[in-house]
């Protein structure tokens, strides 16, 4: 079955960097788009980044444009989050998911688009 295991959250100052993985296994990994979402307690499921099935393709939430980058490794089935000047706004927890459709010709980018979430991994920014 699908696995998805996130890893490398932390409690960091303000303007630190972080990098955040995502272990895939149970299902071809190289034919899904990945997303990453966060989420603090009382909100809504946040859509932070997301890379296409090929990895040639990436899009973002405005809030973190410029500051944070996805990227995907299809040969070692991880995805991954590079988070640098973190702000104390980027506290959550870190969600990976897989999207339900196989060779998605967009980027998705809608909690809708996604399925399998792993169990998330907690960053936390302090000022």
């Amino acid at each position: 079955q699908v696995q998805l295991v996130e890893s490398g959250g932390g409690s960091v100052q303000a303007g630190a960097s972080l990098k955040l993985s995502c272990s895939a296994s149970g299902f071809p990994f190289s034919q899904f788009a990945m997303g990453w979402f966060r989420q603090t307690a009382g909100k809504e499921r946040e859509f932070v980044a997301a890379i296409k099935w090929s990895g040639d393709a990436t899009n973002y939430a405005n809030s973190v444009k410029g500051r944070f980058t996805i990227s995907k490794d299809n040969a070692g089935n991880t995805v991954y989050l590079q988070m640098n000047n973190l702000k104390p706004e980027d506290t959550s927890l870190y969600y990976c998911a897989k999207d339900r459709q196989r060779r998605r010709s967009m980027v998705p980018t809608r909690n809708g688009d996604f399925q399998s979430w792993g169990q998330g991994t907690q960053v936390t920014v302090s000022s």
